[in-house]
């Protein structure tokens, strides 16, 4: 028996999030699943969150066990490559939405998810890093690959006091860019210096309807809030800028005008991190493993047990979780 929590829908369309027991029975199907994995580390993302809420239409099958990312090891396998005692990383591949996640002790997982934990990650770093990260990683390697170079200018990280924004920053930093972070906090401020960020600003500043094309100011950015927040990043974009956008958490809306693409060249890239190929899932996971240390990684983490996740939920939805949020499946 083993732990698991699952999402029910009730007769009145509800959500319905329990801690329950579970055996190997209960898990995906061996033919389709042939990778069981002992859970180690899961983590609690947005996704998640509105999963266990309800709050989202995030669960597209019922009954579900939520969470887009784990990380343990390979318990049993009859796929050749993978073996019992691997240590093995899952993000995304509509984990915790179409398919059983990883906020579970237990879960069986089709073969071409996995990949193996770089060194010199263990199965609770690597979910610090998990979904948010690798998306940071995949922002920056969009940026980059437009050609943006350390010294062309500063680049701004949206959301940084979030998952995805907390390691844009470290990344950005230890690549040597010059980082600033708009955040709705002011009290993680220090936080986010401590990740490299050179300087703060208030998200107010971006959050509200401004002038299709404003001062140019931002050579790259990371923007993880969407909606007004989004459409400010571009029209201050400087010519030839680049933004990679990642998240909505401001709002699903895009209220800009085509003005920053035509008159100044700014590149939008799109960063969707569920269906990467597995070759760009381990060159991010390199970049990482490269330029994020460990005592860096454990600085931005907060780690809750299985047992507390269901109540954590809220928290996150209501903006008051720093960093990343690492859950321990053995608590």
């Amino acid at each position: 028996m083993f732990k698991a929590i699952q999402l029910n829908q009730t007769a009145d369309k509800k959500t319905d999030a329990r801690l329950v027991d579970m055996d190997d029975a209960a898990l995906p199907d061996a033919a389709s699943h042939p990778v069981t994995v002992d859970v180690a580390y899961s983590t609690l993302n947005f996704k998640d969150a509105l999963a266990i809420t309800g709050k989202g239409a995030v669960v597209r099958s019922w009954p579900l066990v939520p969470g887009i990312d784990l990380a343990g090891t390979v318990a049993q396998s009859s796929h050749a490559d993978w073996k019992p005692g691997d240590q093995v990383v899952v993000t995304g591949w509509g984990m915790g939405e179409n398919f059983w996640g990883g906020l579970t002790q237990r879960q069986r997982v089709q073969a071409g998810w996995l990949l193996k934990i770089p060194a010199p990650f263990t199965p609770r770093s690597a979910m610090v890093i998990a979904t948010a990260g690798f998306t940071a990683a995949l922002c920056v390697m969009a940026l980059r690959k437009h050609g943006l170079q350390p010294g062309d200018g500063e680049v701004l990280v949206t959301g940084a006091a979030g998952g995805v924004g907390s390691i844009a920053v470290a990344l950005l930093a230890k690549l040597g860019y010059t980082v600033v972070a708009s955040t709705g906090r002011a009290s993680e401020a220090d936080y986010l210096q401590r990740l490299g960020a050179a300087r703060i600003i208030d998200r107010k500043t971006l959050s509200e309807p401004g002038k299709p094309l404003q001062k140019e100011t931002w050579a790259g950015v990371v923007d993880s809030v969407g909606s007004h927040t989004l459409a400010n990043a571009c029209a201050a974009s400087r010519f030839n800028g680049a933004v990679a956008a990642c998240g909505l958490a401001q709002g699903g809306d895009f209220p800009s005008t085509v003005m920053p693409f035509i008159l100044r060249g700014v590149t939008l890239y799109g960063i969707n991190s569920v269906f990467v190929p597995n070759a760009q899932r381990a060159e991010a996971w390199a970049l990482m493993a490269a330029h994020l240390d460990a005592a860096l990684l454990d600085s931005l983490a907060t780690e809750i047990g299985l047992s507390e996740a269901i109540a954590y939920a809220p928290k996150l939805l209501a903006g008051e979780v720093r960093g990343r949020t690492v859950v321990n499946t053995a608590r």
